[in-house]
């Protein structure tokens, strides 16, 4: 039976702890439908233009790419850009046998092969995008945002301390990237250190250019912590009145009923689930 739009909200809310289709957060993406949209690329010759920010335009992107695309599939934007419209639009499988195409033309161009990487990680093949990733940059030249969707990965994967070091690495390059430090707060969540959390969620809500996102990631873990009337009032800064009740009441009752902490943590699933209106 699907979801009432207030109970597909407070799926997303909770889901948010799991880190997510991983990179929307770790690279500031923006939030569209579907599955979060992925975020601008960084490390390469390709240069990314500001990402859609509705599913029509999404569509628009992914009809005028995949036209590119098809016409000649060695060009690497192309590449790129209709495989971003395909993650965005929900479609990761497609998206992935792009990108898979595209880092076999163009082995060494680190921007296919971070896109890549991402785009296995929103199918669940954590361990070949671990190693995607890894070939996406180099010591000499580290992208932090590399660095958070390798964090992202690893706490799918359940690794929370090997995370962690991943951001405090990205975050000796961009220090106060609140992208990052939600990624941290969110992984001290799975962790189960929500004090940490909480903390490192509040620092990253506090800087500039915070994602809404940030902030629904605290009120998650604010409510965590039973402090359910505290969270609606985070929530409500982004989401209607009804929904951000709608996420508490749907926090409430996962926290009653045994095995809370099992439900939360369940980052393939959660990562994978299509939620309209996301």
């Amino acid at each position: 039976m699907a979801l009432r739009r207030g109970h597909r909200r407070s799926a997303q809310f909770l889901a948010s702890v799991a880190l997510l289709g991983v990179v929307a957060i770790a690279a500031a993406g923006c939030k569209t439908i579907g599955t979060p949209a992925p975020a601008p690329e960084t490390t390469g010759a390709l240069a990314s233009p500001a990402a859609p920010r509705s599913e029509a335009e999404w569509r628009q992107e992914s009809t005028t790419f995949g036209a590119r695309y098809r016409e000649n599939p060695g060009d690497p934007d192309a590449a790129l850009r209709y495989a971003q419209a395909l993650r965005a639009l929900g479609q990761t499988a497609q998206a992935v046998s792009v990108l898979e195409q595209a880092t076999l033309r163009h082995p060494d161009n680190r921007l296919l092969l971070g896109a890549y990487g991402r785009a296995l990680a929103d199918v669940g093949n954590l361990n070949q995008a671990l190693d995607v990733l890894g070939r996406a940059h180099s010591p000499d030249q580290p992208d932090w945002r590399i660095l958070s969707a390798q964090g992202a990965v690893l706490d799918q994967m359940g690794r929370h301390e090997d995370a962690q070091r991943y951001y405090a690495s990205a975050l000796k390059i961009v220090p106060d990237e609140p992208s990052v430090l939600s990624n941290l707060g969110l992984s001290y969540a799975l962790a189960k250190d929500l004090p940490n959390a909480e903390a490192t969620l509040r620092k990253a809500v506090g800087q500039r250019g915070a994602d809404p996102r940030v902030r629904q990631n605290l009120a998650l873990v604010v409510g965590l912590q039973g402090r359910f009337a505290e969270a609606e009032t985070i929530a409500r800064s982004d989401l209607p009145p009804d929904e951000a009740a709608a996420n508490v009441a749907y926090l409430k009752q996962m926290l009653s009923q045994p095995n809370d902490w099992k439900k939360i943590a369940r980052p393939q699933a959660n990562a994978r689930a299509k939620l309209a209106g996301e």
